[in-house]
């Protein structure tokens, strides 16, 4: 077939991912459509995927891809439904379990624990030895690869699509205004404005023709396969198990088995780029570092020890800092879309990730919670493949091998210190690690400053050994004065004739403001669900600067990017987060320790709440912003970094009178859920609006034309259905509340978990869930299912 001159859609990439995405734009109408591959279809990764499909998930996107791809394949004639068992070989992993089923319940997977001896009955091949218990669902199954891809994109073809293989990509071709205009094939060229990358681990090359980086790197994947041993063959209906504890997942082939599993040294390479002459091809193998999953494998199922070795293949995929897919538009290169980084969800994955692209291509909305998986989340620090290939090695290290909720990531680190990291070590600092940051999850006064890693994997399921300190830091907030080093916020400042025009319309709330403002605000989609939640301050009648989340800073600044109209005028983007040191001084005395340092008044009277001005601190300029995260008088000051020791150690200073503290990130998070002030991704997310969140007071609608105002009109009108309450647990005592689980009533499982945690002040669990109206009343009680047993929760006055 000969390569057309044009075509409305380019699909690079024919493995499974990419003829998923190019068969569901035919079957939303999209012929138009042509579908490249260097190689054959299913050459690439594919070749040598597994082919296990389990609709077991904690995510609730992931959740939905997965059971709609079981139900896709089955539709097809594709799937072997054959059963999947997930075991528990320790009693941490079974607690493990007992959590996750909490959490997939929640999402609307019918599941449940059985025992190790119901296990053991539905495969009675292994083993009961370190056998705790498991889950079974039998709708899990397994596909053939192969099979699977070329029927898939043979059917894309019935529909009209166009698939080319043998057809690499040379290059794209971008318009002055950053927009895909051509793909450079080795055939030829198409004229398109609209590209989706599924090209596995060639998506950073593809990508990098358009200037967008794209931080996935290939990691040794390795599989073995055993001939049946006599008297101990594997039926064909022998269900896919997975053993996390022992690193291993395995399936029937031919009596025998094919055992995989997840490496603790993996190895990556290509991490400057996979060769295009790569294609189907295998990597030597590393028996040495596969050896510890041989022996799980065995562990779980001793007879193996006598099965004769077929074959052991090593080949690489592609995987992300975070082991999560890279999904949706980029802001580098409009008409540029990624479907990347699998992370070995591709088949798992592929019809429901298929659907929700074409859907997202077609109509502009994913329909879905997919903030996770968005391309736009790895900004500039990923840009050294070094550290990300780092990063992503010890993500794949993980994928089975238990990660505890309190948990850090260990490689790579320190990658992005604050100014002040020096002076947090000398008070004994405990970091974690977000977006590169290392930030004081609490301090251990009198002891070494260390990097959190797996810590929990010492004390296992029980209250933290951090409980009691972390109580101290809250209770010097709540009544004395605490410091906070928050200078990994994201900070974008955003100029130019046309950035009013831009915030109005991305922002729920008026941002036509005096200068000197601080608005909090959501930036909406088209439904009103919350894509970003920040706070922007106007500093000039054209400058305004965005404060977000430390993890957020890219995908915002791709939404501002991505939604800049011509009509606008010109605005210009500068991410100055590693200019302005944060520090936070909350608390009843935060303004009598401030006041002593700066001639300007800090009364309530000159300096009201949500007001923000710069002040004199010792010959620097601060930019002070009246604002609070914990529900205590105080202030954000922002410090240029060259000068942010100063002013800590004079705040620290002026505060020793008022018995002033310094806290991290563990008591910020149990403060603000004693005010109810929401956690953007866990308490709002894509599928909340801010009226259903609680957030209805920062929504201007008389403000005309922002993104989601329809919707929330609508919404308004009609009354909402739910809304997002806060809940204490009934009874005395620390309890095991992690977030995601199961909210019940009369046996009906009504919702998840967002938030939960202790609250110091009140001497209570608290946790956000979102009810039906109906039930969100005080005083109405709901079931938890919890870690450590279950519980009972009862709506708080609001």
């Amino acid at each position: 077939m000969s390569l057309p001159a044009r075509a409305e859609m380019v699909v690079v990439g024919g493995g499974i991912v990419g003829a998923s995405i190019a068969w569901h734009l035919a079957k939303l109408g999209r012929t138009d459509v042509v579908l490249l591959e260097k190689g054959e279809i299913a050459s690439g990764e594919s070749t040598h995927a597994a082919g296990l499909v389990t609709q077991f998930a904690t995510s609730p996107a992931m959740l939905q891809w997965r059971m709609y791809s079981v139900k896709l394949f089955n539709e097809l004639g594709l799937f072997d439904p054959v059963g999947g068992l997930r075991v528990a070989s320790s009693p941490e992993h079974l607690a493990e379990l007992k959590r996750s089923v909490s959490r997939a319940r929640a999402l609307g997977l019918d599941c449940g624990l059985i025992s190790a001896a119901e296990a053991v009955k539905v495969m009675p091949q292994i083993s009961p030895k370190d056998l705790y218990g498991a889950v079974y669902l039998p709708g899990d199954g397994q596909v053939d690869p192969t099979t699977t891809t070329t029927t898939m994109a043979k059917r894309a073809r019935e529909l009209g699509v166009t698939v080319l293989t043998h057809a690499r990509v040379t290059g794209l071709d971008l318009d002055p205004r950053g927009a895909i205009r051509a793909v450079r094939t080795e055939q030829g060229v198409i004229a398109t404005q609209t590209v989706i990358n599924a090209a596995g681990m060639w998506a950073p090359r593809v990508a990098g023709f358009a200037g967008v980086t794209v931080p996935t790197t290939p990691v040794d994947h390795q599989h073995i396969m055993l001939r049946a041993v006599p008297g101990h063959e594997f039926d064909r209906r022998a269900p896919c198990l997975r053993d996390p504890e022992n690193l291993v997942y395995m399936r029937q082939e031919q009596g025998g088995l094919v055992i995989g599993g997840y490496e603790l040294n993996p190895h990556a390479r290509w991490i400057d780029g996979a060769p295009w002459e790569h294609t189907d091809a295998t990597v030597p193998s590393d028996l040495e570092r596969f050896e510890p999953l041989i022996a799980g494998a065995i562990r779980r199922i001793p007879f193996l020890d006598q099965a004769e070795v077929v074959t052991l293949v090593c080949h690489p995929g592609a995987y992300t800092p975070d082991c999560q897919p890279m999904l949706g538009p980029v802001a580098g290169a409009r008409g540029l879309w990624m479907a990347a980084g699998m992370s070995l969800n591709g088949y798992g994955g592929a019809g429901g990730i298929g659907r929700l692209m074409a859907q997202w291509i077609v109509t502009g909305d994913p329909g879905e919670d997919v903030y996770a998986y968005k391309a736009t989340r790895f900004g500039p620090p990923w840009a050294d493949p070094g550290w990300a290939a780092e990063r992503t090695k010890e993500c794949v290290a993980y994928y089975y091998r238990l990660k505890y909720p309190h948990d850090e990531n260990e490689s790579g680190r320190p990658h992005r210190v604050s100014p002040l990291h020096q002076r947090l070590m000398e008070r004994g600092a405990v970091f974690g690690e977000k977006y590169g940051w290392e930030r004081v999850n609490h301090f251990e006064p009198g002891q070494p400053a260390r990097l959190a890693g797996a810590d929990q994997r010492v004390w296992k399921w029980v209250r933290p050994p951090f409980f009691d300190r972390v109580g101290e830091e809250h209770r010097a907030t709540r009544e004395r004065a605490c410091l906070f080093d928050m200078t990994s916020f994201g900070k974008v400042e955003v100029a130019g004739p046309g950035a009013l025009a831009l915030l109005n319309r991305v922002a729920d709330s008026e941002m036509d403001k005096p200068v000197g403002t601080p608005m909090y605000t959501q930036f909406l989609n088209e439904r009103g669900g919350v894509e970003a939640d920040v706070t922007v301050t106007r500093l000039a009648p054209d400058r305004f600067r965005v404060v977000t989340g430390s993890a957020f800073v890219a995908n915002d600044l791709a939404w501002l990017r991505m939604h800049q109209m011509e009509g606008d005028g010109a605005v210009t983007f500068r991410d100055v987060t590693d200019e302005y040191a944060v520090v936070s001084v909350w608390g009843p005395h935060a303004r009598a320790t401030l006041q002593p340092l700066t001639a300007d008044d800090m009364s309530d009277a000159a300096h009201p709440y949500y007001r923000a001005r710069e002040i004199g601190i010792h010959g620097t300029r601060v930019l002070a912003q009246r604002v609070s995260y914990v529900g205590e008088l105080g202030w954000e000051l922002y410090v240029p970094v060259e000068r942010a020791v100063m002013v800590w150690d004079r705040l620290l200073e002026a505060g020793k009178p008022h018995g002033i503290a310094v806290g991290g990130y563990k008591a910020l998070d149990s403060l603000r859920l004693e005010k109810g002030y929401r956690y953007y991704t866990t308490d709002v997310t894509q599928m909340e609006t801010p009226l259903e969140g609680g957030l209805g007071f920062c929504v201007d609608l008389a403000k005309p034309g922002f993104i989601g105002k329809e919707a929330l009109v609508k919404q308004k009108a009609a009354g909402l259905t739910r809304k997002l309450c806060t809940l204490t647990i009934v009874g005395e005592g620390f309890r095991l509340l992690y977030g995601g689980e199961a909210v019940s009533r009369d046996g009906k499982v009504l919702g998840r978990v967002r938030s939960g945690g202790w609250g110091y002040t009140v001497g209570k669990n608290i946790l956000l869930a979102y009810l039906p109206m109906e039930l969100a009343k005080p005083g109405e009680r709901f079931d938890l299912e919890l870690i450590d047993g279950p519980a009972t929760a009862e709506v708080t006055a609001t």
